[in-house]
């Protein structure tokens, strides 16, 4: 019947016809209960060029060539291309060519989409949201069982290793997995990595290598991410500094050589940190001369060479206790 239609339509309006075509595949992949593979195999197809079915929520990434063969590609998809999202807030359909799109692209398009997401809820189910707050603060709980805190990994699509969690200054906590790498945008501790079962004592970690994090302005200059597992003896040192700790002298020499000039502290963090005094001079863009100058008026005030390998040393410890007095356990 439809065939007889579409042969009909297509003496008078070949787009018709070939609509019709479109409309009478996808049903026939919705009667036998198709799987992904097949639903961008007939997008792919039926367009003419390579369909991409991607929807990292449900980690898939499904990519077939106009002649049916299955091809996944890394390479991330043109925004020029055609596409339409599943209804899901990541998951699109691709058809890799670009614009404008003709009727039966669109049907493609329209078709495939719904029968994808068909498929997808039926087979997987809608995804939690990574950031779902009650699920991660399950995983994160020293007091949850194993069983419980697998059960929320599951929901939240995470694998069982490989995994860690984030702290973020002013958010709430995040849990990231390999082949994901969040950018926070402000101050965050990177927890160890591990399996979910070992999430508690990554984002016990994690907590720690916010402390250590810098604003990385003029007043706290330094890394705004730490990784707790870069941090190594510096972690015990987080312990030795609670909220009612009294800074340290040479915490309270560098707050007040801060007050002198406002290049202060970002010129003893580039002494500090840089391998040379010629590349922090590169870094902090002086004249070698010039911050020649500026060490020797910070060494009056602070009390203390900071051109030997002793006095660097102190300088580090200096900045890792003013930032865990500025950023106490929480």
């Amino acid at each position: 019947m439809v065939r007889e239609l579409a042969g009909r339509l297509a003496a008078l309006d070949p787009d018709a016809s070939a609509a019709v075509q479109v409309i009478a595949y996808f049903d026939g992949l919705v009667a036998t209960r198709a799987g992904l593979e097949a639903i961008v195999r007939g997008a792919a197809v039926l367009a003419g060029c390579p369909a991409r079915l991607i929807d990292p929520d449900h980690r898939v990434n499904v990519r077939v060539l106009g002649d049916g063969r299955r091809d996944d590609a890394v390479a991330p998809p043109d925004p020029a291309w055609l596409h339409a999202p599943l209804g899901y807030e990541h998951a699109v359909l691709w058809l890799e060519r670009p614009g404008p799109a003709g009727a039966v692209d669109l049907m493609v398009l329209e078709r495939a989409t719904g029968v994808a997401r068909d498929a997808l809820e039926r087979t997987r189910g809608r995804a939690p949201s990574a950031s779902d707050p009650a699920l991660v603060e399950l995983l994160l709980d020293p007091t949850a069982t194993e069983a419980d805190r697998l059960h929320a990994a599951r929901r939240l699509r995470l694998p069982e290793t490989g995994v860690w969690a984030v702290a973020i200054a002013g958010a709430p906590p995040a849990i990231e997995h390999t082949g994901t790498r969040a950018s926070p945008g402000r101050r965050a501790g990177v927890g160890t990595v591990g399996r979910v079962a070992d999430l508690p004592t990554s984002w016990t970690a994690a907590k720690t290598a916010l402390r250590f994090a810098a604003e990385g302005d003029e007043q706290d200059p330094g890394p705004r991410v730490v990784r707790a597992d870069e941090l190594g003896g510096l972690m015990v040192l987080a312990t030795a500094v609670g909220a009612d700790t009294e800074p340290a002298p040479d915490v309270r020499a560098l707050d007040h050589a801060a007050t002198a000039a406002p290049w202060m502290l970002s010129t003893l963090y580039a002494a500090a940190s840089e391998p040379s005094l010629r590349t922090a001079a590169t870094a902090l863009t002086l004249h070698h001369s010039t911050l020649q100058d500026r060490l020797t008026r910070a060494e009056h005030l602070l009390g203390w060479n900071v051109r030997d390998p002793q006095g660097r040393l102190r300088l580090q410890l200096a900045f890792a206790l003013r930032r865990l007095h500025r950023h106490p356990p929480t």
